[in-house]
């Protein structure tokens, strides 16, 4: 399992234990950091690009993004599953020619997604319930690549998931953000945080109770479903 992290406080959260428990190998690469990507996808089974600060057209800081793109498309086409969150998931649509749209009102906290009829009945979404409560943290969104299916909105955004092919997925939000990782998020980023909603924390206990738990069960649902993607196609 290829691991493909841009940030350094964006890792895998609740799906490392997940793909742990499944039997699955995990090859982190710290690209921002300089990690040297793989040349191709032999050798792994399935990649997840994770999320990020930047934007998915910063080129110029991060040079790594082009050969990004190009292994994105090498695991896609070859029906290895692919996974992107956040800025991953627009990095994904990048890679399959749809369009990055910058510095949209910010998305934050966890706010419900809706899932469309198509994602009503594809085998990973549909895991999490038509509707559930998740964690966001975005300004920049994308369109939708030619023949991706459309699976999931929320209130601020059009387009939080979707699939090309049988196993190239992308999520607008951050379902691999559980408690123990928002909570961490808010520790380290505090200042970050503050510049743009000064009430965040005093309002977390609260907003950790209330929608914290119930989206930490849809976010492992999730990645149980999308790891149940990659067994299946063993």
């Amino acid at each position: 399992m290829l691991v493909v992290q841009n940030y350094p406080d964006s890792g895998l959260g609740q799906i490392e234990p997940i793909l742990i428990e499944a039997g699955h190998t995990i090859d982190v690469r710290h690209a921002y950091n300089g990690d040297t990507l793989p040349a191709d996808d032999s050798g792994h089974e399935a990649l997840i690009v994770l999320g990020g600060e930047q934007n998915a057209l910063a080129d110029g800081d991060y040079p790594y993004f082009p050969d990004l793109l190009d292994l994105i498309r090498a695991f896609g086409d070859k029906d290895k599953a692919v996974l992107g969150i956040c800025l991953g998931s627009q990095l994904v649509a990048r890679a399959y020619g749809g369009e990055n749209i910058l510095d949209r009102p910010m998305e934050f906290g966890w706010h419900e997604v809706r899932l469309t009829e198509q994602g009503q009945s594809d085998p990973v979404l549909s895991a999490a319930g038509s509707a559930f409560p998740i964690f966001h943290w975005h300004r920049d969104t994308f369109s939708l690549p030619e023949g991706a299916i459309h699976m999931a909105v929320s209130d601020m955004t059009a387009h939080q998931a979707y699939r090309i092919g049988r196993a190239t997925y992308g999520t607008q939000f951050h379902f691999e953000a559980d408690t123990k990782l928002v909570v961490e998020w808010s520790e380290t980023l505090s200042d970050m945080i503050a510049e743009f909603d000064s009430k965040w924390a005093t309002e977390l206990p609260v907003n950790l109770r209330q929608s914290g738990v119930v989206a930490d069960k849809a976010g492992a649902a999730l990645a149980r479903a999308w790891t149940d993607l990659i067994d299946s196609n063993r």
